[in-house]
């Protein structure tokens, strides 16, 4: 009899890669959930004996599925598959009764240790094939996944830095023009003046400028954490900001680089402004941005009132070059 096992991830891309990546030889019934509600749902059915199940989804996210399968007792494996590689998600997630933990993106390799290590692969070995998956990945969906990745290396650095947990958002990507772009920014305001600075950066056939959106309310626990004196004196401010992006931009930057076999030249960064409204920021800055796919990220650490906006503008003629890189990923 097969075994039933279930792929719960919101990303097309991610379940995609995961299905491809299960052993040849095992003997399954596969079944996708593309949040973590849908998941349950099959769960409670009979079809996750084996789950494979990523952490930061819509409608419920994969710590709410640990625990509630740790308060129903219902008998699934878990192993979580994520972007996030904080320590403490490991931790976490080991305490909400997850058998392992691998960080994405997953390899074949990798997933065939883990099932013998597990003595899962011999529950149902002995099948000639895994069913091709037929599942549909587009331009946007893979860039998102691409940066739900980056987005997690960038948090586990700044998480060792500072000994905190960062908690981490879905990554958004879209195709903007300069207006969306404005609303996108604009939505900001309802948290307070922001500090803004940007980093241009530039590969083979792609370019674009990172954009760091510092919360004002932020900058006094930042500087705590940072050990740093004078946390309300106008020169620590640019230094949190400053060396906060390094962290960030040039972490997100690697991730996306590992994934797209390719390495990206970074400028200085350059401070936009101080202490102002997303209104004001735009208005001087909007002629270089017209029409961007446009990564953006938010990222908060637990317990502190920290919060800054990472997002990643590429240019419009980055576009061509993109959809070549992640060709592989989408056939």
């Amino acid at each position: 009899m097969p075994i039933s096992v279930l792929i719960c991830d919101d990303s097309a891309l991610a379940r995609k890669q995961m299905a491809r990546t299960l052993p040849k030889e095992w003997n399954i019934e596969l079944t996708y959930a593309t949040n973590g509600a849908e998941g349950m749902k099959a769960i409670r059915q009979g079809k996750g004996e084996v789950v494979f199940l990523d952490l930061n989804m819509p409608v419920m996210d994969g710590y709410e599925v640990l625990e509630a399968i740790q308060k129903e007792d219902l008998p699934a494996l878990v192993i979580v598959v994520s972007g996030d590689i904080q320590v403490k998600a490991y931790e976490r997630v080991k305490e909400l009764g997850a058998l392992d933990f691998i960080s994405k993106p997953v390899s074949a390799d990798t997933i065939s240790q883990i099932l013998q290590e597990y003595g899962i692969l011999e529950l149902a070995a002995g099948y000639s094939k895994t069913p091709e998956p037929m599942i549909k990945v587009d331009l946007r969906d893979a860039c998102q996944e691409v940066a739900n990745v980056a987005m997690g290396r960038a948090a586990d650095l700044l998480s060792k830095l500072l000994n905190v947990f960062v908690l981490l958002p879905i990554p958004n990507v879209n195709v903007l023009e300069v207006s969306e772009l404005t609303m996108t920014l604009k939505a900001t305001e309802e948290s307070g003046t922001v500090s803004a600075l940007c980093q241009g950066f530039i590969g083979a056939g792609i370019a674009g400028e990172a954009l760091l959106l510092f919360h004002d309310s932020s900058f006094q626990d930042m500087a705590k954490l940072m050990k740093l004196e004078n946390p309300e004196d106008e020169t620590t401010e640019l230094e949190v900001m400053i060396d906060t992006g390094n962290v960030l931009i040039g972490a997100f930057l690697n991730g996306i680089s590992e994934q797209l076999h390719m390495t990206f030249s970074q400028g200085h960064p350059v401070v936009l402004g101080r202490h102002c409204t997303a209104d004001n920021l735009i208005n001087e800055n909007a002629d270089k941005w017209k029409r961007t796919l446009a990564m953006e990220i938010n990222y908060r650490i637990k317990d502190h009132n920290i919060q800054c906006d990472l997002l990643l503008l590429f240019t419009e003629d980055s576009l061509p070059t993109l959809n070549h890189k992640l060709g592989y990923l989408l056939d």
